[in-house]
């Protein structure tokens, strides 16, 4: 399966503050630019900007960053899902995850992550793929937002289905280990039923009938 990018990108303006939502983007693209220092999620800024840079130079690779300036204070990326992950127990081309996405502290309200994934999706390959993502409550950023577990599944449920991922059933020990924790999902509507079968024996590997 051939995996092309198409380029897209918009601005968001919202007091004072000048934000283009941008991608897929290049690793020699990202090198024009840098990581806010608030962006720490998942590893320190410097670290996470080399993993994004690398992400972006596989074939399936996707990164859609939003930039203030040469500062990226927000980004996406997708790629095939990790080989240790049962999503990849049954190797699926048309199978990509939105692997992280993230926005610095100073720049939320200004609906950073949703534009970003609007973006993501207004490329037509995304059509021909099934996009999967794992939410785990202990991964949201509870303590600086104020908010309780289930009001931030709200919020995260809310972005996610501004990019067209809604919530789905699965059978995953590690998602079924916590009710907040969720799998969310978007088929393209260029997806065979044959992938959606195969998915679905994904989302359900515990069930002998649906296994293959």
């Amino acid at each position: 399966m051939k995996h092309p990018k198409k380029y897209h990108q918009k601005t968001i303006k919202k007091d004072g503050k000048s934000v283009i939502v941008e991608g897929p983007l290049t690793s020699s693209q990202l090198d024009d630019y840098y990581f806010d220092e608030g962006l720490t999620a998942f590893r320190p800024p410097k670290k996470q900007y080399e993993a994004v840079k690398s992400i972006a130079d596989f074939e399936e690779g996707r990164v859609v960053v939003a930039r203030d300036e040469n500062k990226i204070i927000g980004y996406a990326t997708f790629l095939h899902p990790d080989p240790l992950e049962r999503w990849s127990e049954i190797k699926m081309e048309d199978l990509i995850e939105l692997g992280a996405i993230e926005v610095s502290n100073e720049y939320r309200g200004m609906s950073v992550g949703s534009s970003i994934l609007k973006v993501a999706m207004k490329d037509p390959q995304m059509e021909n793929y099934i996009i999967i993502t794992t939410e785990y409550y202990w991964h949201w950023d509870m303590k600086s937002t104020g908010l309780n577990v289930w009001e931030y599944r709200k919020i995260m449920e809310k972005m996610m289905g501004k990019g067209g991922l809604n919530p789905m059933s699965t059978d995953d020990p590690e998602i079924i280990s916590h009710p907040a924790n969720c799998l969310l999902v978007r088929i393209g509507k260029n997806v065979p039923k044959s992938s959606v079968k195969t998915f679905d024996s994904l989302r359900f590997m515990g069930r002998n009938d649906y296994w293959l």
